[in-house]
Formats: C-alpha cells, structure tokens, sequence
C-alpha cells in the first residue's frame, strides 16, 4: 500500500480508512474540502453506495479498494 500527503489527493482515488471513526474502512476519494478551522475533510463513498465524512489525515492512498 503506497500513501500520499493530503495534498495529492484528488478526487476518485482509492482509499482505506486508517484512524478515527470510520477505521477499516475503504472506498474512493470524493469532496475535498477544507474547513474553516483548517481542517481538511473528505467523503468516501464504499463500492456499495454508502458515504461518510472523514477527515483527511486519516485517509491513506491505496492501489486498490
């Protein structure tokens, strides 16, 4: 599995989820967004649909989902 620092991420890459909530999970990279506090957030949206909010230090660039 190769990472990537947030600022190359790019919409409709793969991903897993790494830390917080949402751990274990993975699916693509979708809405990147930064907060007004600085924050960088992402959704993720898993091959079955579902979506979810995560942030983006806790999101590692995969080769595949």
């Amino acid at each position: 599995m190769t990472t990537k620092p947030v600022a190359q991420l790019a919409d409709g890459m793969p991903c897993t989820v790494v830390g917080g909530t949402h751990a274990g999970k993975a699916g693509r990279v979708t809405d990147i967004k930064t907060s007004k506090t600085g924050h960088v957030t992402v959704t993720v949206v898993q091959e079955d649909g579902v979506r979810f909010k995560t942030l983006a230090r806790h999101v590692v660039v995969s080769g595949s989902t």
